[in-house]
């Protein structure tokens, strides 16, 4: 008996991840590579967004135009009509907004809500590897896909969220579940992203977001769809996300 439980032990700890295994997974590239297919790209891209949000019943709808290259990202609005050319610049953690006959831009929160469950930082700042301190906390499947699930701690106050739990698949690296919580652990909102869009990068076609759906975890049952659409690779000049170029 006593040398079946020692096999049986010897087993186990033959089995068990040791803390050196799962130290060969590299957070950082995971999370660089999901930020890859959400739009976090060094040279440049462009998409549209439109974005719905359902709220005690009632149901807005809004569109940008995203150009992204890097930490900086132009969101331009295009609908509705009321709110047309108005623009959010993303320089690195510094988020500015901008509308017709506005002198000087104002600053803002990427917490701030955009629409429903969006928050502004939802709409271009896909930068998790430069924002949040990343650690495996274990894995998990995700609609039947083998999924390392992550833990991210904000490095600073000014991002999006302060702390997330990231499902990123194994098999291409995209991100296909997310769980917002505040600085004390506490579930407000969940998120899905669907892929289906295709980005040339290097010559070689790349699956890209299609669609993030964000969902009220507090039980109001309020959810924002933002769909992704016509993503094309494209280096934009620096100048393009110098505040006092979009100013003028």
């Amino acid at each position: 008996m006593l040398l079946a439980i020692t096999a049986l032990l010897t087993l186990g700890a033959a089995q068990a991840p040791t803390p050196a295994a799962s130290a060969t997974v590299d957070v950082v590239q995971i999370l660089r590579d999901s930020d890859r297919l959400r739009g976090g790209l060094k040279d440049g891209i462009t998409w549209s967004i439109d974005v719905e949000s359902t709220e005690d019943g009632v149901t807005t709808k809004a569109s940008y135009l995203v150009r992204s290259r890097g930490d900086d990202a132009l969101a331009e609005t295009l609908a509705p009509p009321r709110s047309k050319g108005e623009k959010m610049l993303f320089n690195d953690r510094t988020l500015w907004f901008l509308k017709p006959g506005l002198k000087k831009p104002v600053s803002i929160s990427a917490r701030q809500k955009l629409s429903g469950q969006a928050a502004n930082g939802d709409i271009a700042s896909t930068n998790y590897a430069r924002d949040y301190d990343a650690t495996l906390a274990g894995e998990d499947p995700v609609d039947g896909v083998p999924c390392w699930r992550l833990e991210l701690k904000a490095k600073a106050g000014n991002v999006t969220y302060d702390r997330i739990r990231y499902w990123v698949a194994k098999d291409q690296r995209r991100a296909l579940k997310a769980e917002f919580l505040t600085v004390s652990g506490e579930l407000f909102k969940t998120a899905t992203f669907a892929y289906g869009n295709v980005v040339t990068l290097a010559g070689a076609p790349v699956d890209f977001i299609k669609a993030m759906t964000i969902k009220d975890a507090m039980g109001s049952g309020a959810s924002s769809v933002l769909r992704f659409g016509s993503p094309k690779s494209e280096a934009h000049a620096p100048s393009v996300f110098n505040v006092n170029n979009v100013v003028r």
